[in-house]
């Protein structure tokens, strides 16, 4: 005979069991089985997929950048498109919450933003779509934009919609080094309506400028394309500028500067137009040879010789003019043909006075239009070529300003990295 311990040990155990058998049956079996307290059929697996899969769209939306993507373009990298499906809301945010307009494509396929985005910035994209059963679908991604230290641009002249002449280079400075030059360069094209060859050349690991054999021809049109969005142009260091600009040639103005005879012969489309008396550098002090572009017009500048080395015994410039007028830059390192009014009449056409640059005689405040120096500069434009002969000093560096006409053609297109 059992102790009441001994059942209620028994009953403990045989509960157990029947309690595996019951667990047993309920996860075991055909999708025919009966249940046996129930009595009903039994669902199968592949039942309740089918069921579940008639509640999901089949809208797939795709969101570039990837999610957790890091020096993403600023350009072209963030888009939101949709297969099977349309899309119904698309919104992008900084990481402050600030919201970025966009715009979503009239099929309702894609979208993307309005504008070029920040560098070094987080961005959220949050998109739904519904697909031909109105059952929606929901996508989700951060990226970070690059950043400023991995990322360079390149500051070009002459300017989108200007009318420059026909001496006028593209030239394009890097505010980086580039190690990468063919695969920087490949991504920038120069063409001319005239059909003249056109070929880039590195002065040094930051400056590529671009011209054709010969001068521009007058009344052409020149454009460039720059495509370095996303192009890596040193390790780590990627393009982040996309844009086309156009500029017109004017018309073919040439100006040679002969410093022995102390005269300047202004041509237009090789016919001269007006011959000026000059005061070139002085036999201490000579002009550049060369061909030379204008790159720079001031009417009215300050010339202090100390920002070009020309310095007295206490180390202040030799000259300190603050208002030298109808000032024309033609080398970075500080030679101009300019109006003079601090020296006689006299010297103009007769002697070579000045410190490099080529004087022009004009009048105190830029303001007589008669003036020669007033003349020159008021038929000039950016990009005009003046041309110095017979000056003691040697040729003008190719790189010293925009004067790469300097370099022959076989010279130049060695420079070239395609």
């Amino acid at each position: 005979m059992m102790t009441d311990s001994k059942r209620r040990s028994g009953w403990k155990i045989a509960s157990a069991l029947l309690g595996g058998v019951l667990a047993l049956s309920a996860c075991s079996g055909g999708g025919e089985e009966k249940d046996a307290a129930a009595g009903t059929s039994k669902t199968s697996q592949a039942q309740i997929d089918e069921a579940a899969a008639k509640e999901v769209s089949k809208a797939r939306i795709a969101i570039s950048p990837k999610n957790g993507t890091t020096n993403a373009s600023i350009n072209n990298a963030a888009k939101v498109t949709v297969t099977d499906g349309t899309l119904s809301e698309v919104t992008m945010t900084t990481a402050d919450g600030t919201a970025v307009a966009g715009t979503l494509a009239a099929d309702g396929k894609s979208w993307k933003p309005d504008a070029q985005l920040e560098r070094s910035t987080t961005y959220k994209i949050s998109a739904t779509a519904k697909d031909a059963d109105g059952l929606e679908a929901h996508e989700n991604a951060s990226f970070t934009t690059v950043s400023p230290a991995n990322s360079f641009i390149g500051n070009f002249t002459p300017e989108d919609g200007s009318t420059v002449g026909v001496g006028m280079p593209v030239s394009i400075n890097f505010n980086k080094a580039i190690t990468d030059r063919k695969a920087v360069q490949s991504k920038i094209t120069v063409t001319s309506s005239s059909g003249q060859e056109v070929v880039g050349h590195w002065f040094n690991s930051q400056r590529l400028d671009f011209r054709p054999e010969q001068y521009w021809a007058e009344g052409s049109t020149v454009t460039m394309k720059l495509e370095l969005d996303g192009v890596e142009g040193a390790d780590g260091v990627y393009g982040v500028q996309q844009k086309t600009v156009t500029f017109k040639i004017g018309r073919n103005q040439v100006s040679t500067v002969d410093a022995a005879s102390k005269i300047m012969t202004v041509t237009q489309d090789g016919k001269t137009i007006k011959t000026i008396p000059i005061s070139a550098g002085s036999s201490e002090n000579p002009t550049y040879n060369g061909q030379m572009v204008i790159s720079e017009k001031f009417k009215e500048t300050r010339m202090n010789g100390a920002t070009v080395g020309f310095t007295d015994d206490d180390g202040k410039g030799e000259y300190d003019i603050k208002d030298v007028p109808h000032a024309m830059r033609l080398s970075t390192s500080g030679t101009f043909i300019h109006g003079n009014y601090w020296g006689p009449d006299s010297v103009f056409g007769s002697a070579n006075t000045s410190h490099g640059c080529v004087g022009l005689n004009d009048v105190k405040g830029a303001g007589d239009a008669k003036q020669p120096a007033a003349w020159f500069y008021n038929s000039s434009i950016i990009g005009d070529v003046v041309i110095v002969k017979n000056s003691k000093d040697t040729t003008i560096k190719p790189d010293n300003g925009l004067n790469g006409w300097n370099m022959d053609w076989a010279q130049w297109k060695a420079g070239s990295a395609v």
